[in-house]
């Protein structure tokens, strides 16, 4: 009765948040979905990336809290720095995001954290941007609204399902239609590079925190 009840409470949750936003299929590339949602009064679209991995949960789960290695995969990701480590399982970051000329690039600090339901395995990873931690720099906007959410689903023999959702404001003077143009783009090659990225070996193993 307890499993079905979270499984319930997942579902509605789930339910809630698709309501708010009317996904449109934009691009589907080497089985990486990716959907864009118009948000009321906003001119930035929210993105959607839905796509099966060879993988376990932990595998995934060591790639994100791997943070120093996001610029291996992660699109126009010029730096990023570990800030603060609370826990195996939580930590905040900083990045700078090479952005095309004449724009100006930006940066922020981010809080991950990382979940499993104990009773359906699947695992949250909850990314929103912070302020404060790291000071402001010259020349560089900072971004201080932006929600990113992983959603890893358990399929079996080292399979796994994953919804990332990203809304955000980059602030500061950038026309709408050059973050929209990119945002097929930047997650369908982060995507791909992260498939390439979780077969490495140091990401082999389990977690303490993580039941595959």
């Amino acid at each position: 009765m307890y499993k079905k009840l979270i499984l319930l409470l997942l579902l509605v949750k789930a339910t809630t948040a698709s309501a708010q936003y009317n996904w449109l299929l934009k691009n589907n590339k080497d089985g990486i979905k990716v959907y864009t949602s118009a948000i009321p009064n906003s001119k930035f679209k929210a993105i959607k990336v839905d796509a099966d991995l060879k993988a376990t949960p932990s595998q995934l789960v060591k790639v994100l809290l791997d943070v120093k290695a996001c610029t291996e995969w992660v699109y126009h990701t010029k730096s990023c720095v570990l800030v603060k480590q609370v826990s195996p399982a939580e930590l905040y970051y900083y990045s700078e995001v090479s952005i095309p000329w004449p724009v100006t690039n930006r940066d922020f600090v981010a809080h991950l954290t990382a979940k499993q339901d104990a009773e359906t395995g699947v695992v949250t990873v909850d990314g929103p941007v912070v302020s404060g931690m790291v000071p402001e720099k010259d020349g560089i906007v900072r971004v201080t609204t932006s929600k990113g959410l992983w959603l890893i689903t358990p399929k079996g023999k080292g399979e796994i399902n994953v919804v990332y959702t990203l809304q955000l404001d980059p602030g500061g003077n950038i026309p709408a239609w050059l973050i929209n143009l990119f945002a097929t783009e930047g997650p369908t090659n982060s995507f791909n590079a992260l498939k390439e990225q979780i077969k490495k070996p140091q990401y082999l193993g389990g977690l303490p925190f993580i039941k595959d």
